[in-house]
């Protein structure tokens, strides 16, 4: 999943060596924190949060029920 997350994110940032995705499994849930560089940070999130919405629409989809767990993507500074 870690993967994915970066293939998506790494056409639209200025700074792709700054990518960082943590996994933060828990009983019932997983969550991804991405955090890119701070400059980069408008493109990920986009106009009224489109593109992070975009993004997390396929992590989640892409996830399905991942062992059983709903997984969330959390965008860091």
């Amino acid at each position: 999943m870690e993967q994915l997350i970066k293939t998506i994110v790494k056409p639209l940032v200025d700074y792709p060596e700054a990518i960082h995705v943590e996994q933060d499994e828990q009983t019932n849930r997983v969550a991804y924190k991405l955090s890119v560089h701070p400059e980069d940070m408008g493109k990920i999130i986009g106009k009224q949060g489109r593109v992070a919405s975009a993004i997390r629409t396929i992590v989640t989809s892409a996830a399905g029920s991942y062992r059983g767990k709903r997984v969330y993507l959390d965008i860091v500074d």
